[in-house]
């Protein structure tokens, strides 16, 4: 694999990762969001998803975002009978965002973001010395 390349593996890498922290974030901003209308659903959790692909002319697997999914688990039920959006029984539907589940994919896409970063940074010493030993 030759310099570009690897930069060109590196960078799309971290296009996935940054598209999955930005679904990530929208997530925990919607944690405790309620539903516009009574009786209606809150927002429902963003699940973040990968597809790889095989470039024949980089000889490469590169990586790009999908389509995010929807997690079907279930709301997050809560007492409050003074609120408009509760039911008969005085609950109220809150999303099902787990803000610790949340932290933990953002800390762990934080860090595939900072190995690619870190693939980049090698790539760029490698090509700066080779470049230096040919003026040699």
């Amino acid at each position: 694999m030759d310099f570009t390349t690897s930069l060109i593996v590196a960078a799309s890498g971290m296009r996935a990762q940054s598209d999955r922290m930005k679904i990530i974030a929208e997530n925990i901003a919607n944690a405790n969001s309620t539903s516009p209308t009574p009786g209606g659903d809150p927002y429902r959790r963003k699940i973040a998803t990968v597809k790889s692909d095989f470039d024949r002319e980089l000889g490469a697997t590169l990586v790009t975002s999908g389509k995010p999914v929807s997690d079907n688990s279930e709301f997050r039920m809560q007492y409050d009978p003074g609120n408009p959006n509760a039911d008969t029984k005085g609950y109220v539907k809150l999303p099902n965002v787990n803000a610790l589940v949340e932290i933990m994919d953002m800390r762990e896409a934080q860090r595939s973001y900072e190995a690619d970063l870190t693939v980049m940074d090698a790539t760029k010493a490698m090509l700066t010395r080779t470049v230096d030993l040919l003026r040699k």
